[in-house]
């Protein structure tokens, strides 16, 4: 696996929830190319609870939904929006697991509609959330102009992430 460069850190004004490293209250994911799927590894944490020691399935739909945004960053080198989601939570995640394990990858392309298949396991590697997102992506000209995006690329070693 390689990392994926955050093509964002550093920029004034990023504050994203989802992966923005500096966001005290977001979630602060990293992301790594593995073949066709984007990976991320994320540890659970209490504050993110809904139940007692249960990690909350509206935090659970954030990680989903980021990391098939990071499937549009990295494997389309462009930006967009979601425009639906449809979750499965299967079983759910304790928020004192390790770490969880997401995974995502493109299922279609429809011109400008992407559809991404996202999956969430606890730390014994079980099937607990699911998701398929159709994202929007926009134009090379609109992700440089309104996004401020220009490429995403990866760090040159192999590296097994670390939680």
């Amino acid at each position: 696996m390689k990392k994926i460069i955050n093509p964002w850190k550093g920029f004034e004004g990023y504050n994203c929830f989802g992966c923005a490293p500096t966001n005290e209250a977001g979630v602060k994911m990293e992301f790594y190319e593995d073949g066709d799927e984007i990976v991320s590894l994320w540890k659970p944490r209490s504050e993110y609870q809904g139940w007692i020691n249960t990690l909350h399935g509206g935090i659970q739909a954030v990680l989903l939904d980021e990391i098939c945004a990071w499937v549009v960053l990295r494997k389309l080198q462009t930006t967009g929006v979601t425009s639906k989601m449809e979750t499965r939570y299967r079983k759910s995640i304790a928020t004192t697991d390790a770490y969880v394990m997401l995974r995502a990858s493109i299922k279609e392309v429809k011109r400008n509609l992407v559809l991404i298949e996202a999956r969430l396991y606890n730390e014994a590697g079980e099937l607990c959330t699911e998701a398929v997102c159709t994202y929007f992506t926009f134009s090379e000209e609109k992700a440089k102009a309104e996004m401020f995006f220009k490429t995403c690329e990866v760090e040159s070693e192999e590296i097994l992430p670390l939680i």
